[in-house]
């Protein structure tokens, strides 16, 4: 950002805010409108087909800029969200008339992939699973959470159950320390939307104290999972990374369950496709969970294609 550019009152303020959240887009709220600067407006303008201009009226220092109005929110973030972009919201925190100086603004809600909650944002008939992985020499740990359900879950194996229970979960984000991602890549290839943690995350007993804290117990033996350190590593992450993108609300999480191997008949990802299980490879084909969802409610039907 040019010297005369970021010397605005108002651009000094959006550079501030942008520097928290670097790899989110951020919509940024000027009266009536949510406005994108620079790389973000660029990006903005691609994926929500509006318009792409210049702030400064044109000079060499001006930015990119595109907006649209407020009450147009939900439209554009379901496509920004759908696409696989973080986005940060900036409300103004104060009202404009009674402000003195420039309002006071700050990020109200960071959504991501995996921690989207508006239906508007959701497939009704799914889960929306957001998924972490943490990594030792044989063994991984995983857990999975839907955030808008507060179903909960986590086991450990080796790569090749981790990866049957991605291809079945079919999660939204998935979490992993920083240091790992040629690992994770060569593992499970780079066909989900991923996201790096600091590793002090998955480390020592952090991961342990933020789920003791958030169910309010002394132990986890009441979840089954306490003899799963790896799998407490990576479900503690999740909690930590919700707090992180200020989802505070999670009381409705109120269990961790413990997912069992050998619980489940598994096949591999061509023999479900070949069964039309879930999807069909044929414009208007049946598939088994077309005919057996006979349910009458969105939770019903989660439940029935969690199940199959």
């Amino acid at each position: 950002m040019s010297k005369s550019t970021a010397e605005t009152p108002l651009m000094q303020q959006h550079a501030a805010i942008k520097r928290k959240y670097p790899d989110a887009i951020l919509l940024f709220r000027v009266g009536d409108f949510y406005e994108t600067l620079g790389q973000d407006a660029v990006v903005a303008s691609n994926v929500l087909g509006i318009t792409l201009t210049k702030r400064n009226n044109g000079k060499a220092d001006a930015q990119e800029l595109a907006g649209f109005p407020h009450h147009a929110m939900e439209t554009y973030l379901h496509k920004l969200v759908r696409a696989g972009y973080r986005v940060a919201v900036c409300d103004q925190l104060e009202d404009p008339k009674q402000a003195k100086g420039i309002v006071r603004r700050g990020v109200t809600e960071l959504i991501t992939p995996g921690t989207a909650m508006n239906e508007k944002l959701l497939d009704t008939l799914s889960n929306n699973f957001l998924a972490s992985v943490f990594f030792s020499d044989e063994q991984q740990g995983i857990a999975l959470l839907d955030i808008s359900t507060g179903e909960f879950f986590c086991t450990e194996g080796n790569v090749e159950y981790l990866d049957k229970l991605l291809q079945s979960f079919k999660p939204a984000e998935i979490l992993f320390p920083k240091t790992k991602k040629k690992l994770f890549t060569e593992q499970f290839g780079e066909r989900y939307y991923t996201y790096g943690l600091d590793d002090w995350i998955y480390s020592g007993t952090y991961a342990q104290d933020v789920l003791l804290a958030h169910f309010q117990t002394l132990t986890l033996k009441g979840f089954g999972v306490e003899d799963l350190p790896l799998a407490i590593h990576a479900a503690g992450a999740i909690l930590h990374y919700l707090k992180e993108t200020e989802h505070h609300q999670l009381h409705h999480i109120s269990s961790l369950q413990r997912m069992t191997r050998n619980d489940f008949l598994w096949m591999d990802r061509f023999t479900i496709q070949n069964l039309e299980l879930l999807e069909s490879g044929r414009e208007h084909g049946h598939t088994l969970l077309r005919v057996l969802d006979n349910t009458v409610s969105p939770m019903g039907s989660r439940l029935m294609k969690r199940w199959l």
